[in-house]
């Protein structure tokens, strides 16, 4: 089976069928294992009625116990290995299966760490947990077809045989019944392949719409809008369930034929083989073994129309799984070395310039104005920005992405120790990272926990409130110390005691490093070298903190919260009036 830190290879995208060959390829020796091991089970089901034949006339027909004796020997020697054989069989395409689930789920998220920030912008959240939780459960399912599969097919063959030395009609009836089978089943198959296609789709709308609802409740709440989105739910919810109708009744009739067809098979060979034993063109040890071939065909029946089954929504499942494959990240067209000294960072779209070396703030009345100032300045969007008059898109990402940081407000923060959590891959030093939670204003949250640093923090830091979920990710950014800090609202839950204090301690922290802070809070703006206000996107004023009180209305009406102006924002005209 695949280790954890092993590479899983490289997945074929070109679709849903070349990506099951590939994990079949992936494990050839398991799975040739699986199929012959179920072969090799199967054709010794299919020997136990021969065995019994041969006992009834060549040992109870005659009265030749010897040879019965002899003849249930070998039944049960037969039974009892091959009782082994289902056992190993069992194991085998249980790995076959863990293999398939685990090399998908290591191929997702290689690649959905690959796509990095690229990922929000290009597939839905609600996608790729759908396909964690149930694509790759399906996919490994239907790679049953591998052991049954294969062994159906096998023990097919030795069966049709088998009755080819009874008689000539009764297997012509064998070969011919599995073909009319295939004809009966086929159209379900694709019936159902598109009916679980769309309802996948469906899921994965709901899912996304669930992630949202629990993510943003309290916002909702605060807006009023939580029984508009209630209701959005509930007729998604409505839709997928009629899709999943849909689905479930191409399912039951699949189902149905699993059981149904397997049965009416069996009595359209045992029919005519009771009329030649009548006829006495059989033997009764021939009758038995022929009723026996049949019941024994009963299971590999039911196994062809169960793999269609599998294999027909393990499709579809593959299919999404190669269409989050094929999603590439953006890419990456510097070639330029990145400014051998700090220089300063500017975006022509909005106008600002942040100068190296300094802390500089912006100041925006709808906060996505100023992340998306941000994101341009940390090459996280396509844009014109410079950094030391070169484009950023014209440097190596991984140079940007060494030297400059940005620190959303929202970051994930995945389960572990808070150590963990603030110092991510590299060791630090417990002095360095003391002195980024001083910094932070974080000490509080060590020393609350029982084990300080060594403490388990649940996923996204639930255990947690939201000002200290803030402050363990400003730790984080200060620990990782980078040349240029782009910080998103880092002090927007916290009261105001602990907000001038970070205020105070990031500035001497970041002395002498380009420090960027969207925010609106007085108590960090006046401690800020430079602020930019900006207004639909675009800087209408800059200066000091205090300079721009004494001329800027709109800016002061923004960062002291006038009454008069607090429910509307104000106009580009206005802001520069």
């Amino acid at each position: 089976m695949i280790d954890a830190y092993e590479d899983p290879g490289t997945p074929d995208r070109r679709g849903g069928w070349r990506y099951l060959w590939w994990l079949v390829r992936c494990q050839p020796g398991r799975s040739a294992a699986g199929a012959a091991l179920a072969s090799v089970w199967m054709v010794l089901m299919a020997a136990t009625p021969y065995l019994m034949a041969r006992a009834i006339d060549d040992g109870l027909q005659p009265g030749n116990m010897a040879a019965l004796a002899g003849w249930t020997a070998a039944l049960v020697a037969v039974g009892t290995f091959n009782a082994w054989v289902s056992v190993m069989r069992h194991r085998t395409m249980t790995r076959v299966r863990m293999d398939a689930n685990f090399r998908t789920v290591k191929v997702v998220v290689d690649h959905v760490v690959r796509l990095g920030a690229a990922l929000p912008r290009r597939v839905g959240a609600g996608e790729v947990v759908t396909i964690g939780v149930g694509d790759v459960r399906t996919i490994s399912q239907c790679l049953t077809v591998v052991g049954p599969g294969v062994g159906s097919v096998v023990v097919y063959a030795v069966v049709a045989g088998l009755l080819l030395s009874v008689s000539v009609p009764l297997a012509a009836v064998v070969l011919l019944g599995v073909p009319l089978i295939a004809v009966l089943v086929g159209p379900l198959m694709r019936r159902l392949q598109g009916a679980e296609g769309e309802y996948r789709e469906r899921q994965g709308v709901l899912t996304a719409r669930i992630g949202d609802l629990a993510g943003g409740l309290r916002v909702l709440n605060g807006l009023g809008g939580k029984g508009l989105f209630a209701d959005a739910f509930r007729r998604d919810s409505q839709r997928l369930r009629a899709q999943g109708y849909k689905v479930g009744a191409v399912t039951s009739w699949m189902q149905a034929l699993g059981v149904g067809l397997p049965t009416l098979f069996l009595a359209v060979v045992t029919w005519p083989a009771a009329r030649l034993a009548a006829e006495g063109r059989i033997t009764v040890g021939e009758l038995v073994s022929v009723y026996g071939y049949v019941a024994v065909l009963v299971g590999p029946v039911a196994f062809f129309i169960e793999c269609g089954y599998q294999l027909s929504r393990g499709v579809v499942a593959a299919r999404r799984v190669v269409g989050l494959l094929r999603v590439e990240p953006d890419e990456d067209t510097g070639t330029r070395d990145a400014p051998a000294e700090p220089s300063v960072l500017y975006d022509p779209e909005s106008g600002v310039r942040v100068p190296p070396g300094r802390l500089t703030a912006l100041v925006c009345a709808r906060p996505a104005e100023a992340v998306a100032v941000v994101d341009r300045l940390g090459r996280y969007e396509p844009s014109a920005a410079t950094w030391g008059g070169v484009r950023l898109d014209e440097i190596e990402l991984s140079a940007v992405r060494e030297r400059i940081l940005v620190a959303d407000n929202e970051a994930d923060l995945f389960a572990g120790t808070l150590r963990e959590l603030v110092c991510g891959r590299r060791d630090r030093a417990d002095a360095d990272v003391a002195r980024a939670v001083r910094a932070a204003v974080a000490d509080d949250i060590v020393q609350g926990l029982p084990d300080g640093l060594d403490s388990a923090v649940s996923a996204q830091g639930r255990s947690l409130s939201g000002g200290q979920r803030q402050r363990v990710r400003l730790v984080r950014a200060l620990l990782a110390g980078p040349e240029v800090l782009l910080a998103v609202e880092p002090t927007s839950a916290l009261d105001a005691h602990t907000e001038a204090a970070v205020a105070d301690r990031l500035r001497r922290e970041r002395e002498g490093r380009t420090t960027v802070v969207t925010t609106t809070s007085p108590l960090v703006l006046a401690r800020a070298d430079a602020v930019h206000y900006l207004v639909d996107g675009k800087v209408v004023a800059g200066g000091s903190h205090r300079e721009l009180l004494d001329a800027e209305p709109g800016y002061r009406a923004l960062v002291a919260r006038d009454a008069e102006d607090t429910d509307r924002t104000p106009t580009a005209e206005e802001a520069v009036r």
